[in-house]
């Protein structure tokens, strides 16, 4: 230590252990503050609930990124006209968090097969493959046969429960599918997509599997999406296109013929007319494809519900089943167009589709209780959606970056302003570049796509955690940073 130092020291501390210390005061009449303590008596009060579940509802925000998260916050409260930084997503208000890792067994990125087969039945598998371990290597038939895993609705099913799966997807698509099928290939959701080796070895297409489902009484309620994978290739959709079975079965009436009674709606009215009953299982399918995104569904020429419509039925025909069993429900919806919207590129339909998968989750929040439903809020992987370049508070999120303290565009080093929201890589790459002057009303529309990175044709995911938001009997055990397989661990723990 230099010698000046070392006999400065002594005098140093002797001067300020001489004169008294003004005491600290904290400044409680700071609102930020006072804000904070209102937070602390909260938490102090979120005591874990131990003991098993009656009913269990999971919730998936399909690529609902942290960042996703955020600026979906931020713009609920923009187009509410209040301080979106302030804001909070319904699911934000539930008292027990965790991270969740979301890599598949071959992959540092996932894809939506691999993580929901790990939420849905307690192992993570490789990438494409649906209701598998990871000996299946995707598109090996044969394999998926010695692989396949249990579900959590088999499971359910098999135990009493009531059970049922809503979507904004079609139901075959990958995170649905995890609940009931069990395949080589994620795309095998109608078998004229399978190849004739997988058909001629016994291999059988995820819609058939729905309809074909051989525990208990089948699924209970069923919505979304993906009538033309249960409709033969030579019958017209009541709304545009004809099937696409290749076996000439009609599944839907199949599934109608089944045990029990059973309805199917394929459109808003219809679904608007439904009232529950425990003596009845539902199918409801409301688009040939995919739903609409929730910025385009008013504009759908025979309507569809939106997702809170969807799950505060599910949750009432659920419940009515269960009090006729004596049992609870498991139930599961997936906000599927989050994920889409991002591989466009197009930050305002997955923030809106964010908006109203919050506003699904406020519907359940409402129709259920903390003493005995198991309610979890996760996403099964995250997109390359960034938020940065030190806008001020309460620009537009979808803008361009403005300087907080004098309001004025910010530049980038070649002159030009640039936007606060951007993807890693996708199709924005191509449309902004070379680098185009951006305008702000033009960001502020649904169809802009945002700057990317790298050009590619669909975004991609990412392989970041992703966030765990739960309320409920054993809910206190999402805490930390968990490998997502254990979501199911927890889940069945408290249910079985």
């Amino acid at each position: 230590m230099n010698r000046l130092l070392r006999l400065s020291l002594p005098l140093i501390f002797a001067g300020t252990l001489g004169h008294a210390a003004e005491p600290v005061q904290p400044p409680v009449k700071n609102p930020w503050y006072q804000a904070a303590q209102a937070r602390l008596q909260q938490l102090k009060g979120d005591t874990p609930m131990r003991g098993k579940a009656r009913n269990v509802i999971l919730f998936i925000g399909d690529g609902m990124s942290v960042s996703t998260i955020t600026a979906a916050r931020i713009f609920q409260g923009q187009q509410q006209g209040k301080p979106g930084e302030n804001n909070r997503l319904a699911f934000e208000n539930l008292p027990w968090t965790a991270l969740s890792r979301t890599f598949n067994t071959n992959a540092q990125v996932p894809d939506s097969a691999g993580t929901a087969t790990a939420m849905l039945t307690g192992v993570k598998t490789r990438i494409g493959v649906i209701g598998v371990d990871e000996s299946v290597t995707r598109g090996d038939c044969a394999a998926s046969k010695k692989g396949r895993v249990p579900t959590l609705m088999e499971r359910a099913e098999l135990a009493g429960f009531a059970t049922g799966v809503v979507t904004t997807t079609r139901i075959t698509h990958a995170t649905p599918a995890a609940t009931y099928a069990h395949s080589a290939d994620r795309n095998w959701e109608v078998d004229s997509e399978m190849p004739a080796q997988a058909r001629e070895q016994g291999c059988v297409d995820i819609a058939r599997q729905l309809v074909e489902f051989p525990y208990g009484d089948g699924l209970d309620v069923i919505l979304g999406g993906g009538r033309r994978n249960f409709l033969p290739s030579d019958t017209p959709d009541p709304e545009k296109g004809k099937g696409r079975r290749a076996d000439g079965r009609n599944l839907i009436l199949e599934w109608q013929q089944g045990q029990g009674r059973r309805q199917y709606v394929w459109n808003e009215k219809q679904f608007a007319a439904l009232k529950p009953d425990a003596s009845v299982q539902v199918l409801g399918l409301f688009n040939p494809s995919h739903l609409q995104f929730e910025a385009d569904r008013a504009q759908d020429p025979a309507g569809e519900p939106s997702l809170a419509e969807m799950t505060a039925f599910a949750i009432e025909q659920l419940e009515a089943r269960s009090r006729k069993t004596g049992k609870g429900y498991v139930l599961l919806v997936e906000g599927g167009r989050i994920d889409h919207a991002s591989h466009a590129g197009n930050a305002y339909r997955a923030l809106t589709d964010t908006v109203a998968f919050s506003d699904a989750v406020a519907e359940a929040m409402k129709r259920t209780s903390a003493e005995d439903t198991l309610l979890i809020v996760t996403a099964d992987h995250g997109h390359t959606l960034t938020i940065s370049g030190y806008p001020k508070r309460g620009n537009p999120i979808l803008g361009l970056v403005r300087n907080p303290e004098n309001n004025e565009l910010v530049m980038a080093a070649d002159g030009k302003p640039y936007a606060t929201l951007s993807y890693a890589n996708g199709p924005g790459a191509a449309i902004h570049n070379p680098r185009q002057t951006l305008h702000e009303p033009d960001m502020l529309e649904k169809d802009f796509h945002q700057p990317a990175h790298v050009p590619l044709r669909s975004e991609t995911h990412d392989g970041s955690d992703v966030a765990i938001y739960a309320r409920g009997p054993n809910a206190w055990l999402f805490h930390g940073a968990l490998n997502q397989q254990v979501i199911y661990h927890i889940v069945a723990d408290s249910l079985f």
